[in-house]
C-alpha cells in the first residue's frame, strides 16, 4: 500500500558517507512503497532548493518556509522582512504545495527571539491563505502560544502538525478544527508513552505520517540518519497502537496526504 513521507528535508541528508542522492532516495522509499515525499525548505537556500527539485523529479512536491529558529537571525541582520517577500514568491510555484515549516519553538529559542518568531509565523499564516496552500506547523515546547497565534490569525483551511507532540488534549483540539497531524519516528521510542496516548485517540481521517528525515529515525534504527525507505516502521508502530490493519492505516494516510497537499 502507498503511502507518501509529508515532511522531509533531502537536503538535509546527514554524514556524506551515508547520504543518499535525490535519485537514491527515491528508488529506495519507492522499492518499500513510500512513493511520494513532501520536501520542505526551512530557510532561503533550502527553499529555493525544494522548488528546484521539485520541478525535476515528479514524485515529490515543496514546502517553503523561514524556520522559526530561523526569524531571530534574520531579523538580527535586518533582514527578515525581506526573507519573508521571497517565501512568498516561491509560494505562488505549482509544486509548492505548502507553506511551511513555520511556528513557534521555545526549546531552541529563549524569549529575547520570540517576538521576532511570531511576527515571522503570522507571515506565513497570510501567506498559506493568500496562495491556498497547506500550513504547516513547527511546535516545539510552544503549544499553547502556537494556537493562541493561529486563533488569532485566523488558520487557513488546511493545517498539518508537523512531527506532532501534543498530548491527548491538544490532539483533540486540533482534530475538533479539522486539522490533521503528522506522526514521525518518535512514536515509536520506548519512552514515548504520551505520544501513543494522542496517536490513539486520533481518529484515522486526521492522520499523516513522516520521517523529518534525516532526523528522528524510528526504532530499531535509532541513532543513524532517516530517510524516507523507515517510513513503513512508522506506519506499523502507528497500526499497532491504533489497533487497525496496516492497510487500512495506508489507505487513510494516502487520502489524507491529497486531502492536505493535493494529489501529485
Amino acid at each position: 500500500m502507498a503511502v507518501a513521507d509529508s515532511h522531509c528535508h533531502l537536503d538535509l541528508a546527514g554524514p556524506a558517507e551515508a547520504a543518499l542522492s535525490v535519485d537514491e532516495a527515491l528508488a529506495t522509499s519507492s522499492a518499500v512503497g513510500v512513493t511520494r515525499i513532501v520536501q520542505i525548505g526551512c530557510d532561503l537556500p533550502g527553499a529555493r532548493w525544494a522548488v528546484d527539485t521539485a520541478n525535476r523529479h515528479p514524485q515529490i512536491v515543496a514546502g517553503v518556509s523561514l524556520h522559526p529558529n530561523e526569524a531571530p537571525r534574520l531579523a538580527q541582520h535586518g533582514t527578515l522582512d525581506e526573507a519573508l517577500a521571497e517565501i512568498d514568491l516561491l509560494a505562488a510555484h505549482r509544486v509548492v504545495r505548502a507553506v511551511g515549516e513555520t511556528g513557534l519553538d521555545h526549546f531552541r529559542t529563549g524569549p529575547e527571539g520570540r517576538a521576532d518568531q511570531e511576527a515571522s509565523f503570522r507571515a506565513h499564516i497570510e501567506m498559506a491563505k493568500r496562495h491556498g496552500k497547506v500550513l504547516v506547523i513547527h511546535d516545539r515546547d510552544a503549544h499553547e502560544d502556537v494556537l493562541r497565534v493561529l486563533e488569532e490569525s485566523g488558520a487557513p483551511d488546511r493545517v498539518v502538525f508537523h512531527c506532532f507532540s501534543g498530548d491527548v488534549a491538544m490532539a483533540a483540539h486540533c482534530v475538533r478544527r479539522g486539522w490533521w497531524l503528522s506522526f514521525a519516528g518518535t512514536v515509536t521510542f520506548k519512552n514515548a508513552v504520551g505520544l501513543r496516548e494522542a496517536l490513539a485517540a486520533t481518529p484515522l481521517d486526521r492522520l499523516l505520517v513522516e520521517t523529518d528525515a534525516p532526523y528522528l529515525t524510528p526504532m530499531p534504527y535509532r541513532g543513524r540518519p532517516n530517510a524516507s525507505y523507515l517510513v513503513p516502521h512508522t506506519v506499523r508502530a502507528m497500526a499497532e497502537v491504533l489497533e487497525v490493519g496496516e492497510d487500512a492505516l495506508c489507505t487513510a494516510i494516502a487520502a489524507n496526504t491529497d486531502a492536505a497537499f493535493g494529489s501529485w
